[in-house]
């Protein structure tokens, strides 16, 4: 049943790069969704008639491929562009395409091979390891997939026609930008993660046979995943300008290298610190990613912090220690409401603690000149 939704997830992926090339980003951020509405749909409404809820779910799937792309083709018609069937043929476009699409695919490899890795050494580990490394990675996940997919899929067109309009410098401040604003946008669910994880598993998992232990053991392996939060995300700035450059290669060759390490940690680790030991090893082998993509880039002269991004960075630091303290402080404050309790109240203290920090590190950001409206409005229009 869902075999045939892999032609129309292809198919969106490459409606998806046109918008996004054309600066149209609101459809194809906004396709997903249709998924998660079939799928609901269908298992609301086709599960009466159907064996299982299982096949009403492959239902949902597949029409949610037809329907993301009919949005995506509409959307692509307002732009004055439309795909068409045409005699394939190798001409130096697509040439340079594949010969681009095989690095690229390498690399996205290097990623799932780290992925396999957690999943192989989880299994020699003690009971429940696995278990604590999901729940952790289903929260590190939230600010990658919000941010870091986001800033990337913005970057890249726009550093590509900065480059191609023989725009450098342009490029060099646009990426500057968006290292400013993507570590002000994830310094906040680093910290959280941080200083409240303990207190967030509790709240949002700490029921039936997930325990007090069980909350403690993830709290310390999303810690873990917490330092290397910020370069995870970073690196989604500084690819674009490998990636405009025509270059797929050289971001391969350092994942291969840190992959190596992030395997070797693991490895070296898993006997001493169990799944936190692969938390770390998946840390260290981001922060070493971008700091060689960010060497290889000064190198060539593609990359530098301008004097505005100097200034920013620090401050921006700054304003994230401000929000360490106050979480902290707020969090000893709600401890007598949080003390033994897993229901609603506990997620509403939780979420409500996390609202005022996240607050106290906005008007930090504004206070220090970190931030300002203007790259808001920037963001947003962006966005």
């Amino acid at each position: 049943i869902t075999f045939p939704s892999l032609l129309f997830m292809s198919l969106v992926s490459l409606q998806g790069g046109v918008l996004n090339g054309l600066g149209r980003f609101g459809a194809a951020a906004a396709a997903p969704i249709l998924l998660n509405l079939f799928m609901i749909g269908a298992v609301l409404g086709l599960t009466p008639f159907l064996p299982t809820a299982g096949h009403a779910l492959a239902w949902g799937v597949f029409l949610s491929g037809i329907a993301q792309f009919l949005y995506l083709e509409w959307d692509m018609r307002r732009a004055g562009v439309s795909l068409r069937l045409v005699h394939p043929r190798l001409s130096p476009g697509v040439c340079r395409f594949f010969r681009a699409l095989g690095p690229a695919t390498l690399g996205a490899g290097m990623a799932q091979i780290s992925v396999f890795a957690d999943t192989i050494i989880a299994q020699a580990l003690p009971t429940g390891a696995q278990s604590y490394l999901n729940y952790a990675d289903r929260l590190n996940q939230l600010p990658l997939g919000v941010i870091g997919i986001a800033v990337g899929t913005v970057l890249l067109p726009e550093v590509t026609r900065r480059l191609a309009a023989d725009d450098h410098q342009g490029a060099l401040t646009s990426q500057n930008r968006a290292v400013e604003l993507t570590l002000a946008l994830t310094l906040p669910f680093a910290i959280a993660f941080l200083v409240a994880a303990e207190p967030i598993l509790a709240a949002m998992f700490e029921r039936g046979r997930f325990t007090a232990v069980d909350s403690h053991q993830s709290a310390l392996t999303l810690t873990a995943y917490a330092f290397g939060l910020p370069a995870v995300v970073l690196v989604r700035c500084l690819l674009p300008g490998f990636y405009a450059r025509g270059d797929t290669a050289t971001p391969v060759k350092i994942a291969v290298a840190t992959v190596a390490l992030n395997v070797g940690l693991k490895i070296a680790l898993m006997d001493s610190l169990s799944q936190v030991g692969l938390a770390v090893g998946t840390s260290a082998g981001v922060w070493l990613n971008i700091i060689l993509l960010a060497w290889v880039l000064h190198r060539r002269g593609h990359f530098r912090l301008d004097a505005a991004a100097r200034r920013r960075l620090p401050r921006m630091v700054l304003a994230g220690l401000v929000m360490a303290a106050a979480l902290w402080g707020l969090l000893v404050l709600a401890a007598p409401a949080l003390a033994g309790r897993s229901d609603l109240l506990a997620v509403a203290t939780v979420l409500g603690v996390l609202a005022v920090a996240g607050l106290i590190y906005l008007a930090a950001l504004f206070g220090l000149g970190a931030l300002r409206m203007e790259d808001l409005r920037r963001l947003r229009r962006r966005g």
